[in-house]
């Protein structure tokens, strides 16, 4: 039974550029983090890919695959608005069931839309679709499969554009031509547990055993495995957030105590106001700093502190220059800082501070208990307030002065599971 349509955008951040550049349209176009020949392509566009320039590619080995790559600097906002757009689409014609990442997306088939014919039908339509209302050059390749896994395995068959069916009676041959790679969470490290088992191909893998696969996986994720390959049906993973964080490369002029601790700060804030518009408390603070090996044996350093339940952006920069200042302030030639705020509480979940409950706190007496609790009470206006100001006018319309020389530093990036919110981190 056909019940997953599998939405892959092909080439997405470098069709974006086309479809917004008429330009680079036709060319091959290469998408870099950095105008540096050290840096690598973080998107290959179909054109360039004929060259053997792809995802990782350095740009100084891309220049000389392909002499008249054009390179254009990544803009993350316009790939989340092409992506909210592509998203308002698909759903108008057929429930968006999960958004797995920036550019895959399924919808589940229900009632005869189930039937081959009917399903394809669906998915030519979302195709003609996208291209009238996101672009021309937004296409697509489509796997349509009893579940998830397949749907996703069948969407990679073809492209670019390609739209290809797995039916539950054609398994598992279909299956063969793959690599262990092309299943999600088969890296270097399960290909190696796989091979301790005796597992090298796909049909080896097809064929293994249940408890033999729950072994090579170490838990229930084997069995679950042993399932989607053969079509059961499953709804996505329910998760509960248990941090929240940001990390950055330094750029070279940066690469010192000082802009290291700048960058922190900024990063700081960035994840505070992440921290209040997902509606979580943080309980603790994590603060990393990686070197440059080649200037001192010490790689980095890592502090972690409690910090109660809060989400105020001044106590977790006061609580950041604690650790900061615990050790990590001495590590010369830093290369790369991050901040994880941790062990989050939902606001619903929330412990009001002792001074909150005036009724409740006779360690002091009624006058300071009131004058705290408006202290706590106005602070909160205060990052309620900063929140509405960048949400309407800019990022950094308001923002706390120890990340001054940093504002341009850790721009906003996308995650392979993580979409970002345009209001909070632009």
């Amino acid at each position: 039974m056909l019940r997953s349509l599998f939405i892959d955008f092909n080439s997405y951040f470098a069709s974006v550029e086309q479809q917004l550049d008429p330009a680079l349209r036709g060319r091959p176009v290469g998408v870099v983090p950095v105008m540096a020949d050290s840096s690598c392509c973080i998107a290959a566009s179909v054109e360039a890919k004929t060259f053997g320039v792809k995802t990782g590619t350095r740009v100084a080995d891309a220049k000389r695959l392909c002499p008249g790559i054009a390179l254009v600097l990544a803009d993350h906002a316009k790939y989340v608005q092409v992506h909210q757009q592509a998203v308002a689409v698909v759903d108008r014609l057929a429930q968006v069931r999960q958004v797995v990442s920036i550019d895959e997306m399924e919808c589940e088939l229900t009632g005869r839309w189930r039937e081959r014919e009917r399903a394809l039908a669906l998915a030519q339509q979302i195709k003609k679709a996208l291209l009238a209302e996101v672009g021309e050059c937004m296409r697509t390749s489509i796997g349509i499969a009893p579940n998830t896994l397949l749907g996703k395995l069948a969407s990679d068959m073809h492209k670019p554009d390609g739209l290809t069916v797995i039916e539950l009676h054609e398994l598992p041959e279909r299956l063969f031509p793959f690599k262990l790679s092309a299943l999600q969470g088969i890296g270097p490290r399960m290909r190696e547990r796989l091979s301790r088992c005796g597992i090298e191909t796909m049909e080896q893998l097809y064929a293994a055993p249940r408890d033999l696969l729950h072994t090579a996986w170490g838990g229930v994720a084997g069995s679950e495995m042993y399932d989607k390959l053969r079509g059961q049906w499953y709804g996505p993973r329910a998760t509960v957030a248990r941090s929240l964080g940001h990390s950055h490369v330094l750029p070279p002029d940066l690469r010192h105590p000082a802009g290291a601790r700048e960058v922190l700060h900024r990063l700081t804030q960035k994840a505070a106001m992440r921290l209040r518009k997902q509606g979580f408390y943080a309980t603790a603070m994590q603060v990393f700093v990686r070197c440059d090996h080649r200037w001192q044996r010490e790689a980095g350093g890592e502090r972690y502190a409690h910090v109660g339940e809060t989400q105020d952006t001044g106590f977790l920069l006061n609580t950041l220059d604690a650790l900061w200042f615990s050790g990590l302030h001495q590590l010369q030639r830093p290369k790369a800082v991050g901040v994880q705020l941790c062990g989050l509480v939902l606001a619903s979940q929330h412990t009001p501070d002792l001074f909150d409950m005036l009724e409740q706190a006779p360690i002091a007496s009624a006058a300071q208990t009131r004058q705290n609790h408006e202290v706590h009470r106005d602070r909160a206006r205060l990052m309620s307030a900063m929140d509405a100001l960048n949400r309407a006018h800019g990022k950094n319309a308001v923002y706390f002065a120890s990340a001054h020389h940093a504002l341009d530093a850790a721009p906003m990036r996308i995650a392979f599971n993580r979409i970002p919110d345009l209001e909070t981190e632009r």
